[in-house]
């Protein structure tokens, strides 16, 4: 009975919401409608969330939205097979056992405290997420985390209360790490570009620029993120997994790193030298730094996606050596002349449904755009420039969060900038100091697994809860927006 009530609230609710703003126009309406049916599946999984992700292939062209061949293309979209690619590469790691490495180093230099071993993660997340692309730092360390919380030697209690909030703090770390810099996450190239594009005699703004802004902001919401995972919503304090001197004995147990490990770390390398090195670095006009697409003309349209689908690609190509008796081991589906990985292990453990899942949110940020949504949001957004700066830069950024967690913060940050540097223009502002933090509340979005496609890949896990992921992630939102009305309206 109840999952029948959870399945006719949402499209309950819909025709709710369509009837209140009919007045506003047919599609406006009906898409408004739309994104509040697909929130509560999503919220209270009354159906498979990737399920949910598929009904703008159904709806869009019933209500006049968009058809299907245009709504079908945000299912292969290129990021799409960012992810692909990068599931592929983690899962590398994982089978030759380099990520259980790695995750006892780490354990060894911070030692077993549980509360420690998340910061020590989070601070890891987030130092990557600084210069690769924060979905790629999310899939390296995604299963470095799984190998902490499956250790079979850790006392069952603790890995157990340390699965979520350890889950939660890699796609923390990685979110907030790639708001330090203009190349951590997208959103941020997406201001970058648009104040070019809309400002063009304007200053550009410098990587130097930004991370003197941002990076203080980052470090602190950091801490703030791990108190509030290690103390407030977890405790953790009495917590750990395994004394400093056991963990270091079982890592030098594991011996030399084999072949493997260092043929699966060399790809990974490979892959993420490839990712820092490709884009140009200027400041204040000057190249600091010339990108590899931009020496020849040739590699001028290689993204990082393609790059991660050469990685994944050279791991079935590159010869695996054959591990006996090992059965409980990932190596037990090795054979001999067997690859690094196998097309019948990749097809296993990549989550399929995330795939589609991050294709449904590109078709709703796609579907608010092209209803005409966001102008009604634009309008509704118009009388905020009366208020303080701190509320209007609370507001606004609150209102970019929530959009955000609905969609791809790469399409939330590409449909309110330019709303926002109109308005900017109408409210008689320095079109900067709202731009900025509102490229950074599109990366805030922590309670939904659509929200970000760090969120998405935790999530994929299987071992968060909704219900946990939505609590957690209604404090971080609010954290976040604090601390940007902190540092740009006061």
């Amino acid at each position: 009975m109840k999952r029948v009530l959870l399945l006719l609230s949402a499209p309950l609710s819909a025709l709710v919401l369509y009837a209140a703003m009919r007045h506003l126009g047919q599609p406006q309406a009906a898409m408004a409608g739309l994104v509040a049916w697909m929130a509560l599946w999503w919220i209270t999984e009354a159906v498979p969330i990737p399920v949910t992700s598929i009904l703008p292939l159904v709806l869009f062209p019933v209500l006049g939205i968009a058809d299907v061949p245009s709504t079908a293309a945000h299912y292969g979209k290129e990021i799409i097979f960012l992810f692909l690619g990068g599931f592929i590469i983690a899962l590398g790691i994982e089978r030759c056992g380099l990520h259980r490495r790695i995750a006892l180093t780490i354990m060894a230099r911070v030692g077993g405290s549980s509360s420690r071993l998340l910061l020590g993660l989070m601070a890891v997340c987030a130092l990557l997420s600084m210069w690769i692309n924060s979905t790629a730092a999310t899939l390296v360390m995604l299963p470095i985390a799984l190998s902490l919380v499956d250790d079979e030697e850790a006392p069952q209690a603790s890995r157990k209360r340390l699965t979520v909030p350890l889950l939660l703090g890699v796609a923390y770390g990685a979110t907030i790490g790639g708001m330090a810099t203009p190349v951590g996450t997208p959103p941020n190239l997406v201001f970058l570009s648009l104040w070019k594009q809309l400002f063009p005699g304007q200053d550009a703004i410098g990587f130097s620029q930004w991370m003197a802004t941002c990076l203080p902001l980052s470090i602190l919401f950091i801490g703030m993120a791990w108190l509030l995972l290690a103390r407030v919503i977890f405790d953790l304090r009495k917590d750990t997994l395994g004394e400093a001197e056991a963990i270091k004995g079982r890592l030098k147990a594991l011996g030399r790193a084999s072949r493997d490990e260092w043929l699966a770390g060399t790809v990974f390398a490979l892959v993420a030298v490839l990712w820092m090195t490709g884009d140009t670095l200027k400041h204040d006009g000057e190249v600091l730094f010339k990108g590899w697409r931009d020496r020849a003309e040739a590699l001028g349209q290689v993204s990082d996606a393609a790059v991660a689908v050469l990685g994944a690609v050279l791991l079935f190509l590159i010869p695996a050596k054959r591990h006996r008796g090992r059965q409980t081991d990932a190596y037990s589906m090795h054979e001999e002349g067997r690859t690094l990985m196998t097309w019948a292990f990749a097809e296993q453990r990549v989550p399929w449904g995330v795939l589609l899942l991050i294709g449904g949110g590109f078709a709703l940020a796609a579907g608010v755009d092209a209803s005409g949504l966001s102008g009604v949001i634009g309008e509704a957004m118009a009388g905020l420039g009366s208020l303080p700066m701190v509320l209007l830069i609370g507001s606004t950024a609150l209102i970019v969060c929530l959009l955000s967690e609905l969609g791809s913060n790469t399409a939330t940050a590409s449909l309110t900038l330019p709303i926002l540097a109109a308005m900017a223009e109408r409210w008689g502002m320095d079109p900067q100091s709202i731009l900025w933090p509102a490229s950074l509340a599109a990366s805030l979005g922590f309670m939904l697994p659509v929200a970000s496609p760090m969120q998405t890949i935790v999530f994929g896990t299987g071992r968060i809860p909704m219900h946990q992921m939505v609590k957690t992630g209604v404090w971080m939102d609010l954290i976040g927006v604090l601390l940007l009305m902190l540092f740009f309206g006061l």
